[in-house]
């Protein structure tokens, strides 16, 4: 593949870029210290694909892995969110035109979607209590790693876009509370997933199906999207 410049996407688990990488015609497996890596071809771009576990202090890891061993031309946050303004509903794309507390970012030239402003945590926006809670602050979106991401990228003095899809609404509460199932480093524990879902089956486990299918049909839209975006 080429050398050249690429595009670098930061996510925080690999299942956020299925779809995207059904849209590549080349693929390169990287062996870097972060949980995922692939160089792959696109439509004609070149770009760098990296996860390495939720939260801003992971994300900004895989920027500066990557900024190390490759020649960045600009940095994309991307990946699943969830909804706060009340209009986002599952599988919709959401752009980043401010992210709360860090200021404005520039849109990507991309077909249409949601542009709003985002709020970047620490930790999932478990109910939808603390959603509207969030709401309030201003946001339109809610995740947990652009805010690393961005950090990262202007400290490299590259540009940074931020494009999303949303997995859960303004009104829904997730199947489980996934801050507590967390590691020493931050990643999720699907054993403490599992674990919990085994201690209420009947309930748990229907919505952590659900959820599953939402991500899956959530990627496919987001692979489509940022295949058609220019950055």
């Amino acid at each position: 593949m080429s050398e050249g410049l690429v595009t670098l996407f930061v996510a925080a688990e690999a299942r956020e870029f299925a779809g995207f990488m059904q849209m590549v015609e080349k693929s390169e497996r990287l062996s870097w210290p972060v949980q995922f890596a692939r160089r792959v071809e696109y439509r004609g771009s070149v770009a760098v694909l990296a996860a390495n576990g939720p939260g801003s202090q992971l994300a900004a890891q895989a920027v500066c892995v990557a900024a190390e061993r490759e020649r960045v031309a600009s940095v994309v946050s991307t990946g699943f969110c969830g909804g706060l303004d009340p209009a986002l509903a599952p599988s919709d794309i959401f752009v980043a035109r401010e992210l709360i507390g860090l200021g404005p970012v520039v849109p990507p030239a991309c077909p249409n979607a949601s542009i709003g402003a985002l709020i970047s945590s620490d930790r999932v926006a478990v109910t939808a209590a603390e959603k509207a809670e969030l709401r309030t602050a201003g946001g339109d979106a809610v995740e947990m790693e652009a805010a690393g991401v961005a950090r990262a990228a202007g400290r490299l003095s590259l540009p940074f876009y931020c494009v999303r899809v949303v997995t859960d609404t303004a009104g829904e509460n997730l199947p489980l509370d996934f801050n507590r199932m967390r590691d020493a480093q931050g990643r999720f524990s699907r054993f403490q997933i599992v674990a919990a879902g085994l201690r209420n089956p009947g309930v748990v486990f229907p919505k952590l199906m659900k959820l599953n299918r939402r991500c899956k049909s959530a990627s496919k839209a987001l692979g489509v999207f940022l295949a058609n975006c220019r950055f």
